[in-house]
C-alpha cells in the first residue's frame, strides 16, 4: 500500500512538472512573438517616421523655391552698381518687375514683358537707373553713377510658369568722411570725420583722455563726428588719429608741439593785418600831402589880389616904387631938406 501512494505522487509531481514546463514554454514563445511584433511596428514607426520627413523636407524645399530672398547692399558714392534678378529658366519667364522704393520719394515701377518682347519705365524718371543690358538676356538693373539720394529698396519680381521669384535689395550709399587732425594747445589734438556715411569710429594711439561728439545728421543723411584728445602733463610726442568707416580706414599723425598751433583764419588774419595798417598810413600820408596842397592854393589865391591892385596902380607909382634913380632924387631932396633946418636952429637960439 505504501508503495503504491509513493509511485502515484511521483506520477503526479512528473505530470505537474511537465505542465509547468509547458507553460513556460509557452510564454516564451507569445514573449518572443510579441517582442517581434514590437520591433516590426518600431521599424514600421520609423519608416513612416522617415517617409514623412522626406516629404516634409520635399515640401519645405518647394516652399524655398518661392520664397523671398532680401540682400542688404553696399555700395561707394559715384560708383557703379548691378542688382541681378532671381536666377530661373528664362523659357518659363512671363513677365519680369522692378520696384524701386528711394528715400522720402514715391515707388516707381520698370517692367518686361516677354511674349511682346516690350519695356516700360513706368514712372521712373531718373536716368542713372536703367537695364544693365537688353532685358530679354538679362533683366538685372544698374545704377551708374551711384548717388546719395539712390538709398533704398530695389525688388525684383518674376512671374514665370512654375510661380513668382522675388529678390530684394536694400542699397545702402557709403560716403567717406573728410578726416583732419590738428592741435588746437598744448596738449591736446582735434580728430574730424566729417560728413561721412554712416559715421565712422575715432580712435587715438597712445590712448588719452578724449571726448568724442557726434553732429546731426544732414538732409542727405551724413554726419560728422569730433574727437577731441587730451595727454594733459603726460610726456607725449606724437600723436595718431585713426578713423574707421565703411568706405575706408583712414589714419592721420601729428607732432605735438609745446605752444599751440595756430589755426588757419588766425594765420589768415596774422598775414592780412600788417597790410591793412601799411595801407593806412599810406593813406593817411597821402590825404596829408591834399590837405597840405590845398592850404597852399588858399595862401596863393590869398596874395594874388594885392599883385593883382599894384598891377592896376598909375604908372607914376610903379616908377617912384621901381626906379633905382628915383630914389637917389628922393634922397638929395631929404638931405636938403634936412640941412635947411639945421641952418635955420641956430637963428632961433639966437633969438
Amino acid at each position: 500500500m505504501p508503495c503504491t501512494w509513493i509511485t502515484s505522487d511521483l506520477q503526479l509531481r512528473l505530470i505537474l512538472t511537465l505542465f509547468f514546463v509547458a507553460e513556460c514554454l509557452s510564454a516564451g514563445m507569445e514573449g518572443t512573438k510579441t517582442s517581434n511584433n514590437s520591433m516590426q511596428q518600431l521599424d514600421n514607426g520609423n519608416h513612416s517616421s522617415v517617409s514623412t520627413t522626406s516629404s516634409t523636407e520635399r515640401k519645405q524645399s518647394t516652399v524655398t523655391l518661392y520664397a523671398e530672398v532680401k540682400t542688404s547692399l553696399s555700395v561707394l558714392v559715384d560708383t557703379k552698381a548691378v542688382l541681378t534678378c532671381p536666377p530661373v529658366l528664362w523659357p518659363s519667364v512671363l513677365v519680369v518687375t522692378w520696384e524701386i522704393v528711394l528715400r522720402d520719394k514715391p515707388p516707381c515701377f520698370g517692367a518686361y514683358r516677354r511674349d511682346t518682347n516690350q519695356t516700360t519705365r513706368g514712372n521712373c524718371t531718373d536716368k542713372r537707373i536703367t537695364w544693365a543690358s537688353r532685358p530679354d538676356e538679362n533683366p538685372a538693373l544698374q545704377v551708374d553713377p551711384v548717388a546719395i539720394t539712390h538709398d533704398g529698396n530695389y525688388t525684383c519680381q518674376i512671374v514665370t510658369s512654375d510661380g513668382n521669384f522675388h529678390h530684394e535689395y536694400h542699397l545702402q550709399v557709403l560716403v567717406p568722411p573728410e578726416v583732419t587732425l590738428i592741435q588746437t594747445e598744448k596738449g591736446t589734438a582735434v580728430c574730424k570725420a566729417a560728413a561721412g556715411k554712416p559715421a565712422a569710429q575715432i580712435s587715438w594711439t597712445p590712448e588719452g583722455d578724449c571726448d568724442t561728439e557726434q553732429g546731426p545728421y544732414w538732409g542727405d543723411g551724413t554726419v560728422t563726428v569730433q574727437s577731441t584728445c587730451r595727454w594733459g602733463s603726460r610726456h607725449v610726442l606724437n600723436v595718431s588719429c585713426s578713423v574707421s568707416h565703411l568706405a575706408g580706414n583712414k589714419s592721420l599723425s601729428i607732432q605735438l608741439s609745446q605752444g599751440a598751433e595756430i589755426p588757419a583764419h588766425l594765420k589768415n588774419l596774422y598775414i592780412t593785418a600788417p597790410i591793412f595798417i601799411i595801407l593806412i598810413v599810406v593813406g593817411s600820408i597821402w590825404l596829408l600831402k591834399i590837405s597840405g596842397c590845398r592850404k597852399c592854393k588858399l595862401k596863393k589865391t590869398e596874395h594874388t589880389p594885392v599883385v593883382q591892385e599894384d598891377e592896376m596902380e598909375p604908372y607914376a607909382s610903379y616908377t617912384e616904387k621901381n626906379n633905382p634913380l628915383y630914389d637917389i632924387t628922393n634922397r638929395v631932396k631929404t638931405s636938403q631938406v634936412l640941412q635947411s633946418e639945421v641952418d635955420a636952429s641956430p637963428e632961433v637960439t639966437l633969438l
